[in-house]
């Protein structure tokens, strides 16, 4: 793929008053909701797309997560840190690479910005209510007796908010009630 094939794959995929020509091979995309930078290496054998995703402060607790995500989800993107930013990257060989490869990518580059921490989150949740499942268990506790203990978690304030309406609690202790269900048996 050309440097100018490139160029062209972006006007497709987006409105040309979004695409700014920073540097000989390297543009930028700009929408309200994302910045995506598109560059060549210096000897333009390599393309490169970036995408910030969420400040490194933010992630911390979640870095596990991410490198779990390029391992198992993320197919040809990948998390990345640096600069204090978590970015979403795609490198290919300029050489080999296809429109519809680009495409692809920087698809899948802007499903990972819209996701946020939502997808690496839920994982960690995930993660968290199966050891609480695999605990309890180890324990002797039956499903009933650990809902019991997360229902008076919540009373007690150790859990959720003292200020929660029986409702809202309600709706949270269901959630749990429904995750708990449906990893027992799994564990």
């Amino acid at each position: 793929m050309t440097p100018q094939e490139v160029a062209s794959t972006l006007v497709q995929l987006f409105e040309p008053a979004a695409i700014t020509t920073i540097a000989p091979g390297s543009w930028q995309v700009e929408s309200a909701n994302f910045r995506l930078l598109v560059l060549l290496s210096e000897d333009q054998s390599w393309l490169r797309v970036l995408l910030p995703i969420i400040s490194a402060q933010v992630a911390q607790p979640f870095m596990e997560q991410f490198l779990e995500a390029n391992f198992d989800e993320t197919q040809e993107v990948r998390y990345a840190l640096h600069q204090g930013v978590v970015w979403g990257v795609y490198q290919h060989s300029r050489e080999s690479l296809t429109q519809n490869d680009l495409a692809q990518a920087i698809a899948r580059l802007i499903s990972l910005h819209q996701t946020g921490l939502t997808g690496v989150f839920n994982q960690l949740v995930e993660t968290r209510i199966g050891q609480i499942v695999q605990t309890a268990k180890q324990q002797g506790q039956t499903l009933e007796a650990t809902l019991q203990t997360l229902d008076r978690f919540y009373e007690e304030g150790i859990l959720g908010d003292l200020e929660q309406s029986p409702e809202s609690r309600e709706q949270t202790l269901t959630a749990w009630r429904q995750q708990l269900e449906r990893l027992w048996s799994q564990k």
